[in-house]
């Protein structure tokens, strides 16, 4: 069992993200924290790709930022050891996955052990991998959605934080889903960053429990 003791609502708490691409769960994660709802500050953002759209919205916002190229490392567990040892160099408490589009090793998962998160636009553990909302589509799932859960060594297969229904119509295709989707994401992201920093989130098990559990806003939470 693992909890989190409450902290001062003013102690911002560290973030690092590593993203991979252009990142809109970014970009939402900066607008909350910006707008006051996300008592926190990012440290740091990784990417794999020097081309990520990221590294603009970063520059931005002044927010210091990194390339690191799996490509000049031996092996995956050394590249996510750089990794880890970054984020640790800047403090960081909380590691967040914002389009990361590689499997992040035991290297950097056992270090940060419930103490990364992704989304995943699917509702676990529905429709995990590659593709979700193209398998939403093509399974003729009536309801879908997205899922805030911390990472283990599975695929998308740690303890569910909180998760947001979107419906499937009739018509809709792979994009036309994600795209209401991803506004989901935006919003319930910085929602569970937010339990993190408040100290209500326990991890009991494969489930996550959260203190003076309630229905945030139209989000389906797993409390």
């Amino acid at each position: 069992m693992i909890f989190w003791g409450a902290k001062e609502i003013m102690a911002r708490i560290k973030l690092g993200v590593l993203a991979s691409g252009r990142g809109s769960n970014f970009q939402a994660i900066i607008d909350a924290i910006e707008a006051g709802r996300l008592d926190a500050g990012i440290s740091i953002l990784i990417t794999d790709r020097k081309d990520a759209f990221a590294i603009e919205r970063a520059k931005r916002h002044g927010i210091d930022y990194l390339h690191i190229d799996p490509k000049e490392f031996k092996d995956r567990d050394t590249y996510f050891s750089h990794i880890a040892d970054e984020l640790r160099r800047r403090g960081v408490e909380l590691v967040i996955l914002a389009g990361f589009m590689r499997v992040v090793g035991k290297s950097l998962i056992e270090p940060f052990r419930n103490r990364i998160m992704n989304i995943h636009p699917a509702l676990l553990p529905s429709f995990p991998g590659l593709h979700a909302q193209k398998q939403a589509v093509d399974y003729g799932a009536r309801i879908s959605g997205c899922t805030v859960h911390f990472v283990d060594e599975g695929m998308d297969t740690g303890p569910i934080i909180i998760q947001a229904a979107v419906p499937v119509f009739d018509g809709d295709t792979e994009e036309s889903l994600s795209d209401r989707i991803l506004k989901q994401e935006h919003k319930i992201f910085p929602m569970a960053i937010q339990l993190f920093a408040e100290g209500r989130l326990e991890v009991v098990g494969r489930k996550v429990k959260i203190k003076d559990y309630s229905v945030i806003d139209d989000a389906l939470i797993n409390g």
